[in-house]
């Protein structure tokens, strides 16, 4: 079976421990390959090349930078079909979603960034005559970029591109789940000559590995994207050295749908934003608000469509859903279902295990599930599943759908379907969310801003948003 290495100071080296994790294919349930086991030297390691290869680095000219990202970009559009394969074998996602969305939405990060560094601007300021104020953005130092498991290259991507675009050096963990498009882009760095010590990408358990790269004092700032409990866990280590930090985190999506909606737009994209990538999405809606008016038609044709989406190989074109990342997550999902029926709510379909034949009989394949009779205080509408679950509630009013969006500890996303532009405007104002999607769904412009309020982190990445995070301002004023 296949080893992957670690990526250190331009180079794919063995952990120091000689030690490794096992990497489960999630279709089959077997071991496919180990990743590095990497303890505190490795971390250390690839912290020490970072931080000198820095000053060289953040003194190149913007478009020296642009130049490597988009060799990168390159890279990863010349191996598409290759790194879509190895994303779906490990990550246990549709190979056409891969295709689709995850590949190419990586390679566009890189694109992209190499775009933005170009544009980003910084502010000057005629104060008065005889005196003007100026913005400085320098970039900031070394960057740990940690990133997780259901959207593994693109979200890596979404931090490590503007990382360097903007002068950083990074140290990068993907997670030990799912690590091996995170290895093939170590390779093609290797591939291109990207600069010894730019990037670094070390692999382990987060809560080994993760552990020390952001409890070193050698770390400047920490991008984190991933559960909430660990995004607390990081904020007390961060917080107190008065270090940048970005968290995006959890989400418990609302999906509010109304009387006066595109009903059959609402039912098409509200499977996808249901079910997509077998619910492993942050930002899909995992709560379904339906005004009473169209409620039991939309429950019945929504029901009837979800109880025909194909569960099977990831490598099957007819699979709608593939495999759950893993067994203890595969656990969780189900241990969930079992708690929705003890707090009264209704399986309107799916709710079992899915056993295909063949290769993947043995793998971790869960039905798409829709349950109704759920209030909104119970735990099954407030934590986060994660999974292929959603549920279904009626309400009267636009004030109490907003109200209902509103009851929940995360702020990450709502979808309102309405032809009512006045009412949009409303709820997209009053929902407690930083993500407002009106009558679609997963629409990203990546100059837009992405992150979430309440328990859905702290500050914004995306377009300007990411490259101010990963730059210091230093305001200057000259008396002339």
């Amino acid at each position: 079976m296949q080893k992957i290495a670690n990526y250190i100071n331009g180079k794919l080296v063995e952990p120091h421990s000689g030690k490794y994790i096992d990497n489960y294919n999630p279709a089959t349930g077997q071991v496919y390959a180990f990743i590095p086991d990497s303890n505190s030297q490795d971390v250390s390691q690839a912290i020490s090349s970072a931080k000198k290869a820095f000053p060289r680095w953040a003194a190149l000219q913007n478009s020296e930078r642009a130049k490597w990202l988009e060799k990168i970009s390159e890279g990863i559009h010349t191996k598409l079909e290759m790194l879509a394969k190895a994303e779906s074998i490990d990550n246990g996602k549709p190979l056409s979603l891969a295709k689709a969305v995850d590949i190419p939405r990586a390679r566009d990060n890189f694109k992209f960034y190499a775009s933005a560094i170009m544009h980003f601007a910084s502010e000057s300021h005629h104060t008065q005559e005889g005196m003007l104020n100026f913005t400085l953005r320098k970039p900031i130092g070394v960057a740990a970029c940690i990133s997780p498991w259901n959207l593994p290259l693109y979200l890596f991507s979404w931090k490590i591109a503007p990382a360097l675009a903007a002068g950083n050096t990074v140290v990068a963990k993907p997670s030990e789940i799912t690590p091996m498009t995170a290895y093939l882009l170590s390779e093609i760095c290797v591939e291109i000559g990207l600069p010894a010590g730019v990037l670094n990408i070390v692999h382990g358990l987060g809560a080994t590995t993760g552990n020390e790269i952001i409890s070193s004092h050698e770390i400047d700032l920490v991008s984190f994207t991933g559960g909430t409990a660990t995004g607390a866990h990081i904020a007390k280590i961060i917080a107190p050295k008065f270090k940048k930090m970005s968290l995006e985190l959890g989400g418990k999506n609302p999906n509010i749908i109304f009387n006066d909606c595109d009903f059959e737009a609402a039912i098409k994209t509200s499977l996808n934003s249901s079910f997509a990538n077998q619910g492993q999405i942050c930002l899909c809606g995992s709560r379904i608000l339906v005004q009473r008016g169209i409620y039991e038609k939309f429950k019945t044709e929504f029901v009837n469509q979800v109880s025909q989406m194909k569960v099977g190989d990831p490598m099957n074109d007819q699979s709608r859903l593939g495999a759950i990342v893993s067994q203890s997550h595969f656990q969780k999902i189900l241990s969930y279902i079992d708690l929705a029926q003890q707090e009264g709510g209704t399986i309107l379909t799916g709710g079992k295990r899915v056993q295909p034949t063949g290769e993947c009989k043995d793998g971790w394949f869960i039905e798409p599930t829709v349950i109704e009779g759920l209030d909104q205080q119970c735990r099954t509408n407030q934590e986060e599943i994660f999974g292929p679950v959603v549920t279904i509630q009626p309400f009267d009013t636009e004030e109490e759908a907003v109200a209902l969006a509103n009851s929940n500890e995360y702020g990450l996303a709502a979808t309102v379907w309405t032809t009512d532009l006045n009412k949009a405007h409303r709820c997209a104002e009053h929902i407690k969310s930083g993500i407002i999607w009106i009558n679609c769904w997963l629409q990203r412009d990546l100059r837009t801003p992405f992150g979430g309020m309440k328990n859905s982190g702290v500050g914004r990445e995306g377009g300007w948003e990411a490259l101010r995070f990963f730059t210091e301002p230093k305001n200057v004023c000259i008396k002339y």
